[in-house]
């Protein structure tokens, strides 16, 4: 195919480089008489391969494309979530670390949701941690500074 296109743009090519060194083109058209320009030609003339091959390839390589693109954000989450979690150095009830505990639940949620396929799913799931992440240390830094004005207040009586 690509071989009798550039056949065509050769013969193309030809005819108006002869137009153009007799010095005299004369151009009258009407609609029946054919295309505007060689693209539109070969539009026209060219039989075209209907594959589904290639779109079937296109879709599964954007697929692919969404897929690592929300692999990458889940793994962004995931890393934001240890890294939030390095605050969180008191113990429960239990004597276990905070931290231990917010990255335990961190990492069976993400493992329950290893296998999801459905992308408005998958979108739901990573705007609800990034979220919930932002709402955690908003909470955990309100609490600090109240904290610091509680700790002020006594060293100023």
């Amino acid at each position: 195919m690509t071989a009798s296109l550039q056949k065509c743009r050769r013969i193309a090519f030809s005819l108006c480089s002869k137009l153009s060194q007799t010095g005299t083109i004369h151009c009258q058209r009407a609609l029946h008489e054919g295309p505007d320009t060689i693209e539109e030609l070969l539009d026209r003339h060219l039989v075209k391969k209907e594959s589904n091959d290639d779109d079937d390839d296109e879709n599964e390589l954007l697929n692919r494309q969404r897929l690592t693109s929300t692999q990458r954000e889940a793994l962004s989450l995931y890393r934001d979530i240890l890294r939030a979690t390095r605050f969180f150095m008191w113990a429960d009830n239990r004597g276990v670390l905070w931290r231990d505990v917010l990255r335990a639940n961190a990492r069976r949620e993400f493992e329950e949701a290893r296998f999801e396929k459905d992308p408005e799913v998958v979108t739901r799931l990573l705007i609800g941690g990034r979220d919930a992440v932002r709402q955690a240390l908003e909470k955990l830094a309100e609490k600090q500074r109240q904290q610091i004005e509680k700790e002020r207040d006594e060293r100023g009586n």
